[in-house]
């Protein structure tokens, strides 16, 4: 039984030496691995030191306290922690660690005369925790550069090689000075900050509850202060590591999209400032977010930027400059934004904004309600189609090459920007607030461009506008009763390379209250050369273009009426005795052509038919006898009209 005792006491003796052995060899290598950790930030030329290391083994937690980092020879940064506490601390492997939870206490990042901006910025996070992280236990070396693409990409790499089930803070404030550019100072505030689901710089769901900011804005005259109050905002599927990849000056040569985020939605949001400007919007929406490497090069765009903002950069540096952001904007993708009802104030009342929206390149505002000082103005809808902010930023680099005014090819140019436009639902004061312009469709587009020139267009109008009084050319529909005009015109005209013909069809304008019009024509071996801005080489190209089939349709909805009404106050008649005048004097005239043009005899004879009765259809159709060269046609137009249109034959008829 003695023995039982005495070999009971040794082991529990050896137990106990077992277990404090093993706990001052945790502490140990606790200690050690935080002290390499600081060495290797002082050995780079930074200050790093801590205060109270403790490990205790039950509950493998490690606490560190009062740690101070400046890191690089060139001091821009410092970081302060009041305390870490780590609980379930485990070594995974030589290089990497988890804890079932990191608690971060007092966290302060300090950034000083960073960038030519000489930004000075601070971020402090009084509680931070993460759940379920695993990561290095040495982190890598900090740059030295000064640059501020360097530091975001560093941390960006640190932040790709944890993984945490959670991130949580309560608080995040962010202070910023700039106060030698036109971006000013301010402070922003997020509250409810969390991350769900951090994988190696990938993350599920971030989310902030609240973003209180306010900016002090330098500007001439009277300073302004901005403030905003922006709600809800969630970030669905990030991926720093594309961030990364497009910092990364190894990567300049991967010209493959990576997506950033999938969603960024917020909102409300309201902006205000002192000088009595007031934003609200219901909220934004921002999908399937890409960036190109080889496109998207930040550090070029902040190259440019000059350290002294008073110089103004010559007009080779503006290009430049432009040219950089044009390739930053192609290295930029963005699926779809979507911005919901907006609100602002101005000197005139509120305007409001229904929705702005951008998908697939196409860029549109609607629901436009807002005060103008002639009345309200209203849109239902403006939309700009196949949009490219990088061709814009290139098109108007290119006008202010070498100071000079932009050629004819440089303004056609903006043809490249964009395919088309379109506006609808306009309702706009006309000089005053008693009269308005309604467009139902301003629609134009264009394509298959030669140059810089389109060979396909459509245009469509449809609108009702009032006359003018102040207008010579409208008086006589105002003395007629006529007080709007109701256009209704579409165009649509087209070339074909292969074949070298060029239709214009359907061209139609209808004036609603007065008449409509159609026309058909065809042109035949249209060279490609004719789609220049030079003139020379247009003229010359020109040559060679034929005339085809041309038909013609007018329909008479009060046109006739009104010109029978002029012609009376004119000759003083009776409107009959005014109709029955304008039908002989196109007879007279129809038989002074019948000697050396009977067809147009017969067309002169519809016309009058056309004139004695309202409401009729007048159609012609000219086909040329042979080949007729547009040039020659037009120049003996000018001169001898019966001759011109004795190279066709002239069809005519009239009918209800």
């Amino acid at each position: 039984m003695k023995r039982i005792l005495i070999g009971l006491v040794a082991l529990i003796v050896l137990a106990a030496g077992g277990w404090f052995g093993l706990d001052l060899y945790a502490r140990h290598r606790a200690t050690a691995e935080v002290e390499a950790t600081f060495d290797r930030i002082r050995s780079s030329g930074g200050k790093a030191s801590y205060g109270k290391l403790g490990f205790d083994l039950p509950t493998r937690t490690l606490t560190i306290e009062d740690i101070a980092i400046t890191p690089g020879d060139k001091p821009q940064a410092q970081i302060k922690i009041a305390g870490i506490k780590g609980t379930g601390v485990r070594l995974i492997d030589d290089t990497t660690f988890s804890a079932d939870s990191i608690d971060v206490a007092g966290f302060e990042v300090a950034l000083d005369q960073v960038g030519a901006a000489k930004l000075k910025a601070s971020y402090k996070i009084p509680q931070l925790t993460l759940r379920d992280y695993a990561g290095p236990v040495r982190v890598g070396d900090p740059p030295t550069s000064g640059s501020l693409i360097d530091l975001y990409r560093y941390v960006l790499e640190q932040y790709a090689s944890i993984t945490a089930s959670s991130v949580t803070a309560p608080t995040l404030t962010m202070t910023f000075d700039a106060s030698g550019s036109a971006a000013g100072n301010g402070e922003t505030a997020y509250s409810g900050l969390a991350i769900q689901n951090l994988k190696r710089g990938k993350v599920e769901a971030m989310k902030a509850n609240r973003a209180v900011f306010t900016i002090d804005v330098p500007q001439p005259g009277k300073p302004d202060k901005l403030t905003g109050d922006l709600s809800n905002m969630i970030v669905n599927d990030f991926d720093a590591t594309a961030i990364a990849a497009a910092l990364d000056p190894q990567k300049t040569g991967d010209d493959n999209y990576h997506r950033v985020y999938r969603q960024i939605s917020a909102g409300p949001y309201v902006l205000k400032s002192t000088q009595g400007m007031r934003m609200e919007i219901e909220g934004i929406n921002f999908e399937d977010i890409a960036v190109r490497p080889s496109k998207f090069r930040s550090a070029d765009i902040l190259a440019l930027m000059p350290a002294d903002r008073s110089i103004v950069p010559t007009a080779a540096q503006s290009r430049e400059m432009m040219e950089k952001v044009a390739g930053f904007y192609e290295g930029l993708r963005i699926g779809r934004i979507e911005i919901g009802k907006t609100s602002m104030g101005t000197p005139q009342g509120t305007a409001r904004i229904n929705a702005v929206r951008y998908r697939e390149g196409e860029f549109a505002v609607e629901g436009v309600d807002t005060p103008s000082p002639q009345g309200q103005f209203k849109m239902e809808r403006f939309a700009l189609k196949s949009f490219s902010a990088a061709n814009l930023m290139r098109w108007a680099a290119g006008l202010g090459a070498q100071g000079k005014v932009p050629s004819p090819d440089q303004m056609l140019g903006l043809f490249r920007v964009l395919e088309g436009a379109e506006i609808k639902g306009v309702v706009a004061p006309y000089k005053s607030a008693r009269q308005f312009v309604t467009i139902d469709t301003l629609s134009l587009n264009w394509g298959q461009l030669v140059g810089s020139i389109p060979s396909k267009a459509n245009l469509v109008v449809k609108m009702v506008a009032p006359t003018d009084p102040a207008s010579p050319a409208q008086r006589p529909l105002i003395m007629a009763g006529v007080d709007k005009l109701a256009i209704n015109l579409d165009l649509g005209a087209a070339w074909t390379e292969s074949s070298g013909a060029f239709a214009l069809a359907p061209a139609t304008i209808d004036l609603g209250n007065l008449a409509k019009a159609q026309a058909r024509f065809a042109l035949a071996n249209v060279p490609r050369g004719v789609f220049t801005t030079d003139p020379v080489q247009a003229m010359s190209d020109a040559g060679r273009i034929e005339a085809g089939a041309i038909e013609l349709s007018l329909r008479d909805s009060g046109a006739v009426d009104l010109v029978v009404a002029q012609f009376s106050r004119i000759q003083n008649v009776s409107r009959d005795a005014a109709r029955s005048a304008i039908v002989e004097m196109i007879q007279a005239q129809g038989e002074k052509l019948a000697a050396s043009n009977p067809d147009a005899k017969a067309a002169a004879g519809a016309l009058a038919d056309f004139v004695a009765t309202s409401g009729q259809t007048l159609s012609l159709k000219l086909t040329p006898h042979g080949k007729v060269p547009v040039v020659q046609f037009m120049d003996v137009m000018n001169r001898e009209p019966i001759v011109a249109l004795g190279q066709f034959k002239i069809e005519a008829s009239t009918g209800l």
